[in-house]
């Protein structure tokens, strides 16, 4: 078996108390809008975002900082935190990922067996993939194990916000999950040999989306 396995499985767990699932990363103002209404236009929504969105920014720069840990890059860190943080483009997003950040930084010093470099405490404000790949470089699970867990993750999550938005039922759930999955492999690949020159998170309708969605009038998710 292999020994990071469980690890692997608690990091990516829906029950990680990070108020993951609090977020639908404008998923609900495109429920609002009318653009996401059924399982066809979910999955549509979700799978673009994972392969042009998150996957060609959020994916690769996940993984350079899993990297960078490992190589105890502490400089390189707390710049690619600081990129990741002026990428957000609304003011729910970035409060989004600085609350995981907080949590999951304050659960890792809660745990007994990670040893939790200064440098992490010495960041003012820890975005979330800064978090998952130290959790990740301290449990020595892969780099690709790792990314694809990530993904998953938030693929999950925003699968369930469908559920709740639109709403659609569990077999539908479970059909954009299979379909997703399906994806990842590709998108995992593609992120783990992305040069930084080529990363990019344009994706102007999420952008759109998540500003909309601060002054949607109705809402359940907090982005």
């Amino acid at each position: 078996m292999n020994p990071t396995l469980p690890r692997l499985l608690q990091l990516a767990s829906p029950a990680l108390p990070v108020g993951a699932y609090t977020y639908s990363q404008g998923l609900e103002w495109a429920v609002e809008s009318g653009l996401v209404h059924d399982q066809a236009s979910a999955l549509a929504w979700i799978a673009a975002l994972l392969e042009e969105g998150i996957g060609c920014f959020e994916a690769p720069l996940t993984g350079q900082l899993q990297r960078a840990w490992a190589a105890a890059e502490h400089a390189e860190i707390e710049r690619l935190n600081a990129d990741f943080l002026a990428s957000r483009e609304s003011s729910e997003l970035r409060a989004e990922t600085l609350q995981m950040g907080y949590s999951l930084r304050r659960l890792l010093h809660e745990l007994d067996d990670l040893v939790l470099p200064p440098a992490f405490d010495a960041l003012a404000e820890v975005s979330f993939p800064v978090g998952w790949a130290l959790a990740a470089d301290g449990w020595k699970i892969p780099l690709a194990d790792s990314l694809t867990a990530y993904l998953w993750s938030w693929c999950e999550n925003q699968t369930m916000a469908a559920l709740k938005a639109v709403p659609l039922g569990q077999a539908a759930g479970q059909r954009i999950l299979f379909a997703l999955g399906g994806r990842l492999p590709g998108v995992v690949e593609r992120a783990l040999e992305l040069r930084e020159e080529r990363w990019s998170n344009f994706a102007p309708g999420l952008a759109l989306a998540c500003c909309c969605h601060e002054t949607q009038y109705t809402r359940l998710f907090r982005s």
